[in-house]
């Protein structure tokens, strides 16, 4: 069992932020049996497939390359321009063979999963040239797997020619009895069963190898217990930071909601132990809006902020716990208690009237009513 430095077991599946890290490092299962059982099979395909175009091609290519323009025997300067003339010809006959395997050379990572690219792999890794490294290397599982391996790869693909050769002996005894002509073509047939045969041992040992390679890259990625529980409380966040920055949000957003209270046109108050305060602006506003709210020791707060700055404080309990519960900071009030909320805001504009000398009278505040607890809930404070 895989073990990391601490001695500890890698027993649990890597988890999803390991295995991308990973992709993104290049550390990525690679099957270089994979890869080559498609180059090579897709080339065999293909060369059986165009094979009787690429014989006429190379035919023509041959008969202008061994029969020269004579005048080039007397211009040695043409020589260079003749021949890359040649060598384009040459690619152009070979190409549908050549972009057949450029494109099976994407296989191998497609059925892995690995066509990605990654900076950092090609960033060189000065640990590659530490001698105990390479040495552990070439005695460790590691080694022994690809031992194993290469003895499979003898086995299958020295037993795919053995057997096609042991089959295709009669055809090879006839060969010189035959015409240059039947001879090639018999020649050509038989190599083409002898590709096609080492393209199916090559992809039945890259049937076994592909798995193989993903199975010992999971393996290898690994982790303890140790380390998902790390990688969950980093994901997470440590609890005594995120307890510290809930803590400064909260200071922050009481101070906002302090530095409102001044704006207010009335504290709604329990009178103890809630405080709610409203403004109310007809011009921007559909309805009165929380400014600031709270209980207890913020509701003391908020009372004594609005003394400092003279603005009206009214005493509604029921309603006060009813703003409180229902409303929330920065929203408009429930549009079941515009009336309550109306009766408070009138009473405070005819108190500003009469302190202003506008009004004759003091005004008095009625009671105020409202449904404290609409849905039958019950508790009071």
């Amino acid at each position: 069992m895989a073990e990391n430095e601490d001695g500890q077991e890698r027993t649990e599946r890597p988890s999803e932020k390991r295995l991308r890290e990973a992709r993104e490092n290049g550390n990525l299962p690679r099957s270089r049996e994979l890869a080559t059982a498609a180059v090579f099979g897709a080339g065999v395909l293909a060369l059986r497939a165009t094979g009787s175009s690429l014989a006429h091609g190379t035919q023509d290519w041959l008969r202008g390359a061994l029969n020269p323009d004579p005048v080039l025997l007397h211009e040695p300067a043409l020589l260079f321009g003749h021949m890359g003339r040649l060598l384009l010809q040459l690619l152009w006959v070979m190409l549908p063979l050549i972009g057949v395997s450029l494109l099976a050379a994407f296989v191998a990572p497609l059925v892995m999963g690995t066509l990605t690219f990654s900076g950092k792999s090609l960033q060189p890794d000065l640990g590659r040239l530490n001698p105990l490294s390479g040495l552990k290397r070439t005695w460790g599982p590691e080694s022994l797997a690809e031992l194993a391996k290469s003895l499979l790869r003898v086995v299958l693909v020295g037993g795919a020619a053995g057997l096609t050769i042991a089959h295709g002996m009669d055809v090879l005894r006839s060969m010189p009895n035959q015409s240059l002509e039947e001879a090639a073509r018999t020649g050509l047939h038989f190599a083409g069963r002898l590709l096609l045969a080492t393209a199916g041992a090559l992809a039945l040992l890259a049937a076994i190898d592909a798995p193989y390679q993903k199975w010992n890259w999971l393996r290898k990625l690994k982790m303890t217990r140790q380390e998902l529980r790390d990688e969950a409380k980093e994901a997470d966040g440590n609890p005594q930071v995120k307890g510290k920055i809930r803590q400064m949000q909260f200071q922050l957003s009481q101070r906002r909601m302090m530095e409102a209270v001044p704006t207010a046109d009335v504290i709604v108050v329990n009178p103890t132990h809630y405080a709610v305060a409203l403004k109310y602006d007809g011009g921007s506003m559909r309805a009165p809006t929380v400014v600031a709210r709270g209980v207890d020791e913020v509701a003391h707060r908020i009372r004594e902020v609005a003394d400092r700055h003279r603005v009206a404080i009214v005493s509604a309990p029921p309603l006060a716990r009813a703003l409180y519960r229902e409303g929330q900071l920065g929203k408009e009030i429930p549009v079941r208690l515009y009336a309550a909320v109306a009766q408070i805001l009138s009473y405070v504009y005819q108190l500003r009237a009469w302190r202003a000398g506008a009004a004759p009278a003091f005004p008095q505040l009625g009671a105020v009513a409202v449904d404290e607890f609409p849905n039958g809930e019950g508790g009071r404070r």
